[in-house]
């Protein structure tokens, strides 16, 4: 299995090298060259794994032969071994065949951990192998930073930067991140937005000595091994609503087009799914887009839900990718204008192309407030504000008959517990294991959103490290 580069100037590259790429030397987010897909059969032979073995299975299928299917099965094993549900992604009825995903069952209560405790572990046997060490920066707008300092915290050949928009993640986000006491993490306070903490990273990729002196590595979605590993929890939610032989619809909050990618290629590795309902708050960049066929940049409000403040998905690049045909050259240009304009529109045939498998709804702070009440009053459940987005979306747009929705649940209430009590009078509690959260010392530099400064701050922290062993 090869991967290419969505803007067809990188030299194609095996899975664990495409692993540790993170980005393409071109600018460009790396793809399987051509989509495996799994037949009726072997769909039907996923019913009765474990989860663990299901996700080994699923990520086989892309890995193999550069990662055994034993290999990943030991390495998932041991990812959701510490998961505090038996089920490790439950799934629940709300009633009107609509179901929720929990997915905040790891460590950092965020959906996330799902990916990121299976990337850590093929860090770790990747860079074993060759005997390296690799330096992750990443950008997070809330869960994505505490997930990966996670699966990396005192990891002999990892150091991490994580960088995270001062002011604009939740208080339990931020502390989740910056009070881990573990000397081969840096959390950076960026004086900005997550774009610019996302424009940040692609940049350090970009400086190709910096990025070659310090063996830069991604945890973003931009590496593809967080978007296969996240395809496992879309499988094992078909399969219990009886795929292959029914055909199963997703509700997803998204910003950055990472977690309804994964569905796409759920779908695209011949899974049942009619449809991948896209759920947006006030930053609405991609509703805009499945309205008009135009993607067109716009301020980034600051919202209850702090996780989709973003008006830059860069994930959707791969769907581009696959909506020109792999011509990275077309894509190329459409970043291109995207970067100098702000904008850049697709024909009618390709948004018709994107539409039978997409749509998309938007949600202002009251109406996600409305959904987490509802969905209390009706059933007793707790929902953060950004997989009240996923149940708004579900609810919203025209489903088929027979067809049972699943909405993602993204993160769990307690993480966004001012929003889940304005809505519902109701203050979610930590875990116990997290009860002492807010007690704990934190560990943060804050720098403006400049390249130059970051790029010192991580040449000071590594200098007495050594990057070639």
């Amino acid at each position: 299995m090869d991967y290419v580069s969505t803007r067809g100037g990188a030299p194609p590259l095996a899975f664990d090298d495409a692993v540790l790429a993170g980005l393409a030397p071109d600018g460009g987010l790396y793809v399987p060259a051509r989509w495996p897909r799994l037949s009726e059969d072997a769909l039907r032979l996923l019913a009765d794994l474990p989860y663990p073995a299901l996700v080994a299975r699923v990520m086989a299928a892309f890995a193999v032969p550069a990662v055994s299917e034993a290999e990943l099965a030991e390495i998932a094993r041991d990812a959701y071994r510490g998961f505090d549900h038996p089920d490790i992604a439950p799934l629940k009825p709300l009633g009107d065949d609509l179901y929720l995903l929990e997915l905040f069952h790891g460590p950092t209560l965020a959906f996330k951990d799902y990916a990121l405790q299976v990337l850590g572990r093929l860090f770790d046997r990747i860079l074993g192998r060759r005997r390296r060490r690799i330096t992750i920066v990443g950008a997070t707008s809330g869960d994505t930073g505490s997930a990966a300092i996670e699966a990396c915290r005192d990891r002999d050949a990892i150091d991490v930067f994580m960088l995270h928009p001062q002011g604009r993640v939740s208080e339990v986000q931020r502390r989740q991140m910056t009070t881990v006491d573990a000397a081969n993490v840096q959390n950076i306070a960026i004086d900005g937005t997550f774009d610019d903490c996302q424009n940040l990273v692609k940049a350090l990729f970009n400086d190709a000595p910096f990025r070659d002196r310090y063996r830069l590595g991604a945890v973003n979605s931009i590496n593809w091994a967080r978007i296969v590993a996240q395809v496992g929890y879309y499988v094992h939610a078909a399969r219990l609503l009886a795929a292959p032989e029914r055909r199963i619809a997703f509700a997803v909050p998204t910003g950055n087009f990472g977690n309804v990618f994964a569905g796409y290629v759920a779908w695209r590795l011949g899974m049942p799914v009619a449809r991948l309902i896209v759920g947006s708050n006030r930053n609405d960049i991609l509703t805009r887009f499945f309205a008009s066929g135009r993607m067109e940049i716009g301020p980034v409000h600051p919202t209850l839900s702090p996780s989709m403040d973003i008006q830059v998905s860069s994930n959707f690049e791969r769907l581009l990718f696959d909506l020109y045909d792999h011509d990275g050259a077309a894509v190329t240009a459409l970043m291109a204008a995207f970067r100098d304009s702000g904008g850049f529109a697709v024909d009618s045939p390709r948004l018709k192309r994107a539409r039978a498998l997409f749509t998309a709804a938007r949600f202002d702070d009251e109406e996600t407030k409305a959904a987490m009440r509802h969905v209390y009053e009706a059933t007793g459940e707790l929902i953060d504000p950004h997989s009240a987005i996923g149940v708004a979306a579900a609810r919203r747009v025209e489903r088929s008959a027979g067809v049972p929705v699943v909405a993602l649940a993204t993160a769990h209430p307690a993480k966004f517990p001012d929003a889940v009590e304005a809505a519902t009078g109701i203050r979610p509690a930590l875990p116990p294991r997290l009860a002492d959260l807010f007690d704990r010392p934190e560990r943060f530099t804050r720098l403006p959103a400049d390249l130059h400064a970051v790029e010192r701050f991580i040449a000071g922290t590594l200098a007495d490290r050594r990057i070639d062993g």
